[in-house]
């Protein structure tokens, strides 16, 4: 079943030559690419020898079973068979995963646009406790963020805000978190105590490297103005904001964060690369057939991903139906009792389409 692992050991050998040849050494980015990919192979070879292992123990012990009459000794030999067993399915699991497509984009840093939708100030304020929530997060992995845009409101929220989360996998954490975040509690301006349903939407949104897309001057048009805003020195005192504009998608980005506007337009540019790249991926998605969309999932941006319910405490994903009363933890950035059943989920979805 797994004989595509059989010559690992020749491909880690040759990947070892190539990283004892000096003109590689030199050219760190061959030799990074290099590096983690014995990295990887490593592993799955760690992985599959263990599962050979298991497997030899497993036929030792049931031969074990048909030369044994020792009842006591018998019982011993049926709990190790189980344990192994166990251990065995484990590992095959493991093994299964390593075979899988991987995601291009799962080692890249992302954007993360927060929007307030339906819900006026309280769905505002709720894209700043989600901002909150998902920097929380980031700190926890030592990840750094970075605001490139932003319009808040003056009461603590936000109508709009793009971060760059760097660091190591982030989009390979974050990727499921695109969709619609609906929350339901009582706003500090409900005088009668009244439970509000609001909603704001999350996307995500893998970096772009200028190399992977090139994008002809000619397609784009900057456009530069005063920034507006509550507080803060230079707003609306000099035309240091930027909006760049795609001309053949009507793309928009626009940045007016920073006092300068040429950081402003290298920030909006960055951020510009990403929406093209992403709306393509997101065009060929849609050219998928329906049925290959339900089985891949989390393709529909407007999808209502996520329930967080104040006065029960309760967050509820409704892509895999789990629960968690814990919504304390979660809004304090406490995300992987969330993040790992999201993970596991839609990888078993994936191993399930290649059997």
């Amino acid at each position: 079943m797994f004989s595509q692992f059989d010559d690992l050991n020749d491909k880690i050998e040759d990947i070892e030559q190539k990283l004892a040849d000096p003109s590689r050494i030199a050219n760190q980015e061959e030799f990074g690419r290099l590096a983690r990919e014995h990295a990887q192979l490593s592993k799955m070879r760690d992985l599959y020898d263990s599962y050979q292992q298991v497997d030899r123990d497993l036929k030792e012990n049931q031969q074990l079973l048909v030369n044994e009459s020792d009842e006591e000794m018998i019982e011993l030999v049926r709990n190790e068979i189980d344990e192994l067993r166990d251990h065995q399915e484990k590992l095959k699991n493991d093994l299964q995963a390593c075979l899988l497509p991987k995601d291009p984009n799962d080692s890249k840093n992302i954007f993360l646009e927060i929007r307030a939708g339906t819900g006026g100030d309280e769905a505002a304020l709720f894209v700043g406790d989600l901002l909150r929530m998902y920097c929380r997060y980031a700190e926890s992995k030592s990840w750094k963020v970075e605001t490139m845009s932003s319009n808040p409101t003056g009461i603590g929220g936000y109508k709009e805000i793009i971060i760059l989360i760097s660091g190591d996998k982030v989009y390979s954490k974050l990727k499921y978190e695109s969709g619609a975040h609906r929350v339901q509690r009582v706003p500090e301006t409900e005088a009668q105590g009244r439970i509000h349903t609001s909603a704001v939407t999350v996307a995500v949104i893998p970096e772009v490297e200028e190399v992977e897309l090139n994008i002809a001057p000619n397609e784009l048009r900057f456009d530069v103005f005063r920034s507006s805003g509550p507080g803060g020195q230079s707003v609306n005192t000099t035309d240091s904001a930027v909006r760049v504009t795609h001309l053949p998608t009507g793309i928009v980005a626009t940045c007016q964060d920073e006092k300068s506007q040429h950081k402003n337009k290298a920030k909006a540019l960055q951020v510009l690369r990403a929406r093209l790249l992403d709306k393509m991926e997101q065009d060929q998605h849609d050219m998928i057939s329906a049925d290959r969309k339900s089985q891949v999932g989390s393709g529909d941006r407007s999808e209502r991903i996520r329930t967080y319910n104040f006065p029960q405490g309760r967050m509820t994903d409704h892509r895999i139906n789990l629960t968690l009363y814990k919504l304390d933890d979660i809004m304090m950035g406490r995300l992987d009792d969330l993040i790992m059943p999201l993970l596991a989920h839609f990888q078993a979805v994936a191993l399930k389409n290649i059997q």
